[in-house]
Parts: C-alpha cells; structure tokens; sequence
C-alpha cells in the first residue's frame, strides 16, 4: 500500500507510528475514555512539504478516536541455570488501547 498525500509521525508509549486520516493502530494504553489528542508529533508531510520538529513540532496535532481497550498476545518466557535444578516460565499480554485516527491538525 502507497502511503497517503498527508500523514504524520507521533510518538506515544515510548514508540514512534507512522499514521494518517482513517488508520487503525494499537498502541501502549491509554486511559482516556472516547477522544486523544496527540502533540508530540515529531514529523508532518502534506503533498510536497515536509516539516520536521527539534525534537516535536509546536501548533501541530493528532487527534484520535478510541475504539476500544484489548490485550496483545501472549508472550512466553522461560528462565533456566545450570547445574541448579532452576526453571521458571512465565508469560505476559500487554494492555493496548486500538484507536483510529481522525485528523491531523497543522
């Protein structure tokens, strides 16, 4: 898929996504209930201008709709030593917030 005339890179949860109008995407959780709105927006293109923030752009935003609050899938770990008899395994699934993204604001 070519990517869209506009679209921006925010950065939320210690990550960086690439996002346009009408993209779905999960991302780290977020505790707001219907609306977010994202300002650390590290680079906007529109057509053939390109902005680039030091570190994040001023005056530019994201904003998103939640559609609903899921878990990722479960990741496996396993710990062992030799010699000790020491075997431990666990598992993890992240909490992930699924919004779509509604416009961007520049």
């Amino acid at each position: 898929m070519e990517k869209p005339e506009k679209y921006a890179v925010i950065q939320t949860g210690g990550k960086q996504y690439l996002v346009y109008e009408g993209k779905q995407l999960d991302v780290e959780k977020l505790s707001a209930k219907s609306t977010i709105t994202f300002d650390k927006v590290l680079l906007t293109v529109n057509g053939e201008d390109v902005n680039v923030g030091q570190p994040y752009l001023e005056k530019v935003k994201v904003k998103a709709k939640i559609l609903e609050q899921v878990r990722g899938p479960k990741i496996r770990g396993f710990k062992y030593t030799t010699g000790t008899q020491y075997r431990k395994r666990y598992g993890h699934r992240q909490e992930l917030t699924r919004i779509e993204v509604a416009e961007i604001v520049v």
